[in-house]
Formats: C-alpha cells, structure tokens, sequence
C-alpha cells in the first residue's frame, strides 16, 4: 500500500478534511517563484502545519533562493519534512538536512533520470513529478508509470510519485510504479487550491486498492 501526501493544503477545513481520510502526510507551500493559487507566506504555512497532528507527516514545500533561505523557512515554520523544488547541488542538500536537522525531499522531473540517480545518495526521498522549466511541480500533467517504476527500482532513495493523479488514477499508478507513496494536488480540487473532501477521501482510499487491481 503507498502512504499518501495531500499537498497544496491552504484552509484548516482543507487540512482536516485530509488528516481524518488518513493521510500519512500534508503539505504546504510557501515560497515558490511561480504563480500557484496554493501558495500561503510563511505565516500562514506555521499556522497550518502547528496544526498538524503527531504521526501525520507535516511537509514544508518549498523553491527558495538559496539553501541559506530553506534553512531559514524550516526554522520560521517549524515543518517535519522539507520538499525542496529547483535546482541544487548535492552538497546544497546535505548543508539544508545538516543545518535543518529534517529529513529532506526532492522534486524530479520524471523525464530526467540521470538527475535522479544524482540526487540519489543526498535525499531522504525523491518526488517524480512533471515539472516546469523551473523545475517547479504541480503542473497537473501525468508522465510514463512503467518508466517511473523502473526507475525506482533502480534508486535507494524511497520513491513518491505525483504528477496529474486524481482518485480515479491513483490505483492503477500505484499497480504500475509500486512508489513508497503518492502525493496529489490539483487532483484533489475543486478550483484554485480549494480542495474536494470528498475526492481527498476517496484518493487516500483508492491509493491502498492497488493489491485488489493486480
């Protein structure tokens, strides 16, 4: 069964509705350098994720300037988990989890493997998603499930899979890649980062069908 995060949260009622379908983790964003309706400051993003329960995974996601910056916004908002988007170098990355002293993961593009296989030994976790000339996620589109899975059969790094799922997908992505988790966000929506209880719900409980489908 692949544990779920449910990301792009930006209301409490949003939040909860997530922590009551069970899902192992929740993110929010704060700091991107593009355009995202499931953006909150700093503040907010504190506020939100204090209100996050013990044994739920509260994810900081993020694209800050510098690796000084992310060090900076763990510190302001207090997050178990950071998900960096962007460009870093490995020794970027092991300066964030050193100074940070949280587990850290990384956004790929899914469509670049040799960046992966890179980042391989310095993450705690590698997100393949679809991703924008930024490097920036959340673009809603889908990429190869069988090529996913290959490559994270052939990576350490636990694997979490995003990029276009919705509660109508996520079983048999999960059949096909056999990710450690998913993560899911506009397919979870109802329009600019409000999110669907329901379709939440019903996300967290289709992503631990997959053994049913195979």
């Amino acid at each position: 069964m692949a544990r779920v995060k449910i990301c792009g949260l930006t209301r409490d009622a949003d939040l909860r509705a997530a922590i009551d379908a069970g899902a192992d983790a929740v993110g929010v964003i704060s700091e991107v350098p593009v355009d995202s309706p499931r953006e909150v400051d700093p503040a907010a993003a504190a506020e939100l994720l204090a209100a996050v329960p013990p044994f739920v995974t509260a994810t900081l996601v993020t694209m800050p300037e510098s690796a000084e910056r992310a060090v900076e916004l763990v510190r302001m908002i207090g997050p178990d988990a950071l998900q960096l988007h962007g460009e870093w170098t490995p020794d970027e990355i092991r300066y964030v989890r050193a100074e940070t002293e949280r587990k850290v993961l990384l956004a790929v593009d899914a469509d670049d493997p040799a960046r992966a296989e890179e980042l391989d030994a310095v993450a705690d976790a590698l997100v393949l998603d679809s991703t924008d000339e930024s490097g920036a996620g959340g673009t809603g589109e889908t990429h190869d499930w069988e090529r996913a899975g290959d490559l994270a059969s052939r990576l350490t790094s636990p694997v979490v899979l995003a990029g276009g799922l919705t509660a109508d997908t996520v079983a048999e992505a999960v059949r096909v890649a056999d990710p450690f988790a998913v993560d899911v966000a506009s397919g979870v929506e109802f329009t600019d980062g409000r999110k669907d209880h329901n379709a939440i719900a019903r996300f967290v409980a289709n992503a631990g069908r997959e053994m049913e489908l195979a």
